[in-house]
């Protein structure tokens, strides 16, 4: 078995040696102890070993070094001491235990000592510490490096993911004045479907239905919140329902949807290199996707002026297609959607515009992240049409707050006006109109 060997006079190190601001007291042994172990590791060989194998390698190094130079040092502060080199080494420091804690869906550190977690909706401060600006930066570029991306003074703002397709998004002095930023937001490993979601209050089982017939029937759907709301998690729901033999293109400036159908082709934007050159938007994917003979669109997020060719998709034969879209309002999606398209199409006047969103839109659900931590869908709208120059809208559900109970959880129930939707025709060619008009009359008073 390879074993350590001493790190050459020429070979980078791995890890700072010491903390610019000064330590505890308790803090020193563990700062000498760790840089006479790094002396003791060689990069080529460390790089070759597994985890677990590198770990143990180094628990054996610690307690030599720790023996011999009389550090009064427990066998638990050994341990943890290999476990931090182990994962400066193989993973990303001090960011390794909260990356494998599934309950943690956001991680923010906003500096070397103010890091915090989301944790069930609930955002809390979290108690780990990195040792300096240096080690949050040195963190930072090893991400970029990952996925061939690079960050620092001159290229200060990166958006990437992990391997595991967690989100990051890193803001680097001098737009960050307290030292570098990082933003995570945690691929799920879970596959959460709608049967998850009435479990955990995010709806009840009439709304539920109600969007499995949705998807079923091919609906054009608009899924509208704010940050952390739970958009992708609404989409993936919703691609569970696509048919297996269906050619699904999904577009996405940082990849996060989990489709499970076998006929999937994933494009992702590219951000522009150093001289400036070689950008991949959501824009240029959309043109191309329309090329590639899908069944259905799915755009993780429409931020810009692919809004148009996103509507122009919907509107030629790629029913059931999805999107995202940033509003607090189904009414708002509408506008936010119209704005974009502007964006891209300044020539277009106002009545096209929302013609086009009238006849390629089917139906906005608005989900929100409530203050009791859940996200829930908080409201359904079908679109019907345009009166005027007015784009009319119907509701479907509406959540209506009626309280909290004593552990804080908020009460509610869906209301809706049972009406028969504007596409009923589309849920009778399905065969799927009873279902949808049943959901709406099982709703509780």
């Amino acid at each position: 078995m390879k074993t350590f060997g001493r790190r050459s006079e020429t070979a980078p190190p791995l890890a700072s040696a010491a903390p610019v601001n000064p330590a505890p007291s308790r803090e020193v042994p563990l700062l000498r102890l760790r840089s006479q172990v790094m002396e003791r590791v060689d990069p080529v060989v460390a790089a070759e070993l597994s985890a677990p194998a590198l770990r143990s390698q180094l628990e054996a190094i610690v307690h030599e070094v720790a023996d011999r130079d009389r550090l009064e040092l427990s066998a638990r502060e050994q341990a943890r001491l290999a476990e931090e080199l182990t994962h400066d080494m193989v993973g990303y420091g001090p960011l390794e235990p909260l990356l494998q804690d599934d309950s943690i869906s956001d991680i923010m550190v906003n500096g070397p000592d103010r890091v915090f977690v989301e944790v069930r909706g609930k955002m809390r401060p979290s108690d780990v510490r990195f040792r300096d600006a240096a080690q949050v930066a040195n963190i930072a570029q090893k991400m970029a490096a990952a996925v061939g991306r690079r960050v620092d003074e001159s290229s200060p703002l990166l958006d990437c993911r992990l391997a595991d397709g967690s989100r990051v998004n890193v803001v680097f002095p001098p737009l960050a004045l307290d030292g570098p930023c990082l933003s995570i937001r945690k691929f799920s490993k879970s596959k959460i479907d709608f049967t998850a979601m009435v479990a955990n209050g995010s709806m009840i089982p009439q709304v539920a239905r109600v969007l499995e017939v949705a998807a079923r029937c091919r609906l054009n759907m608009v899924v509208s919140g704010g940050t952390g709301s739970g958009k992708t998690t609404m989409m993936n729901a919703l691609s569970r329902l696509i048919d297996p033999d269906e050619r699904i293109v999904t577009i996405e400036d940082a990849a996060e949807l989990q489709l499970q159908q076998p006929h999937v082709v994933r494009l992702e934007t590219r951000p522009p290199n150093l001289e400036g050159k070689g950008e991949i938007t959501q824009r240029d994917l959309m043109k191309n996707a329309l090329r590639m003979r899908p069944d259905r669109i799915i755009v993780g997020e429409v931020r810009g002026a692919e809004a148009f060719d996103m509507l122009q998709a919907m509107n030629t034969g790629h029913d059931g297609s999805f999107c995202t879209v940033h509003a607090n309002t189904t009414r708002d999606a509408v506008t936010r959607i119209e704005n974009m398209v502007q964006m891209g199409s300044m020539s277009l006047p106002p009545r096209a515009i929302r013609t086009q969103i009238a006849s390629a839109v089917d139906m906005i659900i608005q989900v929100e992240r409530m203050r009791d931590g859940v996200r829930r869908v908080s409201q359904i709208s079908e679109v019907c049409g345009l009166e005027g120059d007015v784009i009319t809208m119907n509701e479907v559900f509406t959540f209506a707050f009626e309280g909290e109970d004593a552990n804080g959880r908020l009460l509610g129930r869906y209301v809706s006006p049972r009406t028969r939707p504007i596409f009923s025709e589309k849920l009778r060619y399905f065969g799927l109109e009873r279902v949808w008009m049943d959901a709406l009359q099982e709703l509780p008073e």
